[in-house]
């Protein structure tokens, strides 16, 4: 395959500068909700059941949409998939804001939120990918850290507002803000010409696309892992603020700006470490890629352990740090793993395909820990979370001692 031209070369990295943006808002957006929850339970007296529920069900209709978007990005530009994705999430968030009973949340916090999100992973990795090849790790580990800014500037900003002015507004500024990024990408954001001629539009049914999948082990054990990691994230996303507010008393600025500062600044040190590091040993060593993501998952689940026990807000916020560092060792190279052994045809089918699976399941974990808490309390809860993280990593190691080089093999021989 030949190197792409000096405009394309030059645009991936704009290309990269405006998804990463994109990405911000895309997190930041479903962060909101967990940083004003403590407001909204004592605002419109919703149970803690409930409230999970609102959070759990985000993640399903993510799950559920998630293929058929993938699908979509596959046949269709990828720019404006992205765009009309910002766009309709970004409206779901503001008119989130006027939301009153538990349906409306459900409805545009859980459903048009969550709907409008999850066309927006699958277009933009398979961009990335068909932009960046020697650099397709350090890339997407770029865009990576905005997932962590994201969420970070959520749960202070977020925190903030709601504490200063009430936590409807919350909702419309980020809501706002994320419609005028969607006119910025509407002019700015175009495909490429090396994009368009090295991917494939895939043909047959899509049907075709789930047993090109299944017969890929590293992929399924790939995203046995994925579901393990998003089980946890989404947890700890949805209930961490509100730990540390009941625990330690801090106020909701304090507590959202804790409980997502140290975890994703770690984050971003980690996924920036693990691409680089990747791109550089998978020259030597083809399942490098793997095995930092099995020491990650290996590695954060003590970290996750003592977050949960920790008796003093210092252990606590240090289980945060060190789980969030080795987070990041595993995400820098999920979509860099999962489309070395997927055709760039299918490669936005394939990630729909593993975030549906893996949110079908993680996103049970904010209203499980909901149920669980007035009997055995968030600290136990999102102590044992460490346990899922650990199931995961023996997924990772599965793939990489049995079937990575046969599936790497099997995609070069077509290709």
């Amino acid at each position: 395959m030949s190197d792409p031209s000096p405009v394309s070369s030059r645009y991936k990295w704009e290309a990269l500068a405006l998804l990463w943006f994109a990405f911000f808002f895309n997190q930041a957006d479903r962060q909101i909700f967990g940083v004003v929850l403590p407001l909204l339970r004592d605002d419109l007296h919703l149970t803690d059941a409930e409230l999970g529920f609102i959070a759990s069900a985000l993640g399903w209709t993510l799950a559920l949409t998630v293929p058929f978007a993938g699908w979509v990005s596959d046949r269709y530009p990828k720019n404006w998939v992205i765009t009309l994705s910002l766009c309709f999430w970004s409206a779901a968030t503001l008119f989130t804001g006027v939301s009153s009973t538990l349906a409306q949340f459900v409805l545009l916090r859980s459903v048009a939120t969550g709907g409008g999100e999850a066309f927006y992973a699958p277009a933009a990795n398979a961009l990335i990918s068909d932009l960046h090849r020697e650099t397709r790790a350090r890339a997407m580990a770029i865009h990576q850290t905005a997932l962590y800014v994201g969420v970070v500037a959520s749960g202070g900003v977020a925190g903030w507002i709601g504490q200063t002015w009430g936590w409807r507004p919350a909702f419309y500024v980020f809501g706002a803000c994320g419609l005028l990024l969607a006119a910025v990408f509407a002019l700015c954001l175009r495909r490429p010409e090396s994009a368009a001629t090295t991917t494939q539009v895939p043909e047959g049914k899509p049907q075709s696309i789930v047993r090109v999948f299944l017969t890929k082990p590293t992929a399924v054990l790939l995203t046995v892992a994925f579901t393990a990691v998003v089980f946890v994230n989404v947890g700890y996303l949805a209930w961490m603020p509100t730990f540390l507010h009941e625990r330690f008393g801090l106020s909701l600025t304090e507590a959202g700006f804790s409980s997502m500062f140290y975890h994703h600044a770690s984050a971003l040190a980690g996924v920036l470490l693990g691409g680089w590091w990747s791109d550089r040993a998978v020259q030597s060593d083809p399942n490098a890629r793997l095995k930092l993501q099995c020491l990650g998952l290996a590695l954060g689940a003590p970290f996750i352990a003592l977050m949960g026990a920790g008796a003093t807000q210092f252990a606590v916020l240090a289980g945060s740090a060190g789980f969030g560092f080795f987070r990041g060792i595993f995400e820098a190279n999920l979509y860099a793993v999962l489309f070395d052994v997927i055709a760039p045809k299918l490669r936005a089918s394939a990630s729909g395909f593993m975030i549906m699976f893996a949110f079908l399941t993680g996103a049970c974990s904010p209203y499980l820990l909901g149920v669980l808490k007035p009997t055995l309390g968030l600290a136990r809860g999102l102590a044992s979370l460490g346990v899922v993280y650990l199931l995961g990593a023996i997924a990772v190691a599965l793939a990489w001692r049995v079937f990575a080089a046969r599936d790497r093999l099997s995609v070069s021989s077509v290709a």
